[in-house]
């Protein structure tokens, strides 16, 4: 015979009360629930423009958006001003820092996972959860759990494997990536549906993971094109101000009153603008200052340009631009610092969200070395380059051939030796527009595909408005 005391049959009656009153509170939907989905992005919001986009996207067509993320770097213009569109920032706990790592690691997961819950359960309800992965520890698990608690749907956009990024700095062996491969491939397949963002990586995680997902490949929204000349002018301009590189190295024209910079001249008279013909190319490249990076190359590359050019090769001067914020960006910056080149310019900046597209816009070459740590997605910086019509020189990987066709539209190496044949045999010609660079140029303009909106609306909308 149990012997239960008053008390506890009391706890037990309002308990019995209590969960489903809390259980209908949670899945309480109003007229506007299916108007509303929750981005989330257990990252830097401002770094992260896929999900950006995404939240526009939504937004444009009427849905109201909950953007939950770190809030580290602004986001876009277009984003703070939308309506439709509510930032949630979260912050980025760090774990308990006595100790073993694996315990720093533990508490980390637990209190971002607890941080999550309060987060996502006190929202309004939301029809969605779209997510990002990487980093999906813990965000995958936990959206998954609020969804079910709520009645919501999971979305979960692909970029490519957390646990193959975690790999290049623990190894493949090491328990916690084994953890997160288990990790991702449990909780990866419970999603209602997913995208990701090529056909390798469709196909791998169908054949591999039991996830069906449609294939969204990136692409440019319209703040990516050309730069007019006078936008030029006025980014080189408050460029000079802060990285010495862009200023005007002296010439011989005596009037002060002309605007100038080391790229371009504005005449004060009527204020046009023109470019110097005998300007540097302007080199550009994008990184996160990740293991999956590795800028040694381009250097290499950018020291043996600087023998081509004393050894008497008919090529420009550079300005090599290299954006972007990282973990390995000081490492790099002390390289740099180290480097005594004559014909060769670094600078590392870190440029506003509304900056960078004109700046691509202005460049002369791109160069990417993202190289995939799954093998199975493609650099969106090489994407927001076409959109500008820039030509890419990019490191190979598996599955770059979706992106860029090698002597189309870009040219594709493996080394730093073949990098530097690449600057030295598309600058050869520079500034004249006759030559090779000028043809991918050519072919980037006439071979435009879908732009974001249009290859969202495709894709995308479908999966969000069906019930």
């Amino acid at each position: 015979i149990l012997n239960i005391s008053g008390p506890a049959v009391c706890l037990v009656a309002v308990a019995g009360l209590l969960l489903p009153l809390w259980g209908f509170w949670l899945r309480r939907r109003d007229g506007g629930t299916e108007r509303r989905v929750c981005v989330l992005v257990l990252g830097d919001i401002g770094r992260s423009p896929r999900m950006q986009y995404h939240a526009l996207s939504l937004s444009k067509h009427g849905y109201q958006v909950t953007f939950v993320g770190f809030l580290d770097s602004k986001p876009h213009q277009d984003v703070l001003n939308e309506e439709k569109i509510q930032i949630v920032p979260i912050a980025e706990v760090k774990g308990v820092r006595a100790g073993p790592k694996i315990l720093t690691y533990v508490s980390k997961v637990f209190l971002q996972s607890l941080q999550l819950l309060f987060v996502l359960l006190t929202m309004e309800l939301q029809s969605q959860i779209l997510m990002q992965n990487p980093p999906g520890l813990p965000g995958i698990a936990v959206a998954w759990f609020v969804c079910v608690l709520r009645g919501s749907r999971l979305v979960i956009d692909w970029h490519n494997y957390g646990f193959t990024i975690m790999a290049l700095s623990l190894g493949p062996a090491h328990p916690v990536v084994r953890l997160a491969k288990w990790y991702e491939h449990f909780f990866g397949p419970l999603a209602t549906n997913s995208l990701c963002v090529t056909n390798a990586m469709k196909d791998d995680l169908q054949k591999n993971w039991g996830v069906r997902a449609t294939t969204l490949y990136d692409r440019p929204p319209s703040i990516f094109r050309e730069t007019p000349l006078k936008l030029q002018h006025e980014l080189f301009t408050r460029l000079v101000d802060v990285y010495p590189q862009f200023q005007d190295p002296g010439s011989e024209e005596e009037d002060v009153e002309v605007e100038r910079t080391v790229f371009s001249v504005r005449d004060p008279a009527d204020g046009t603008v023109t470019l110097r013909t005998n300007r540097p190319a302007l080199l550009i490249s994008s990184t996160s200052w990740t293991e999956d990076e590795d800028f040694s190359i381009l250097l290499k590359a950018l020291e043996d340009y600087e023998v081509f050019v004393k050894g008497g090769a008919s090529l420009p001067s550079l300005i090599c631009v290299i954006t972007g914020k990282g973990p390995q960006k000081e490492h790099y910056k002390k390289i740099i610092d180290s480097l005594r080149l004559e014909h060769v310019k670094i600078c590392t900046p870190w440029l506003e969200a509304e900056d960078y597209p004109v700046l691509l816009g202005s460049a002369d070459l791109g160069v990417c070395l993202h190289k995939s740590s799954s093998g199975l997605d493609l650099p969106m910086k090489v994407v927001d380059m076409f959109g500008c019509c820039l030509p890419v020189c990019a490191i190979s990987f598996h599955c770059l051939h979706e992106l860029v066709k090698h002597e189309e539209n870009g040219l594709i190496f493996k080394d730093s030796a073949e990098l530097s044949q690449q600057l030295k045999c598309l600058l050869s010609e520079f500034p004249s527009s006759d030559g090779k660079l000028g043809t991918f140029r050519k072919n980037l303009r006439t071979s435009r595909g879908q732009r974001w909106d249009d290859n969202w609306d495709q894709n995308v909308l479908p999966l969000i408005s069906s019930r």
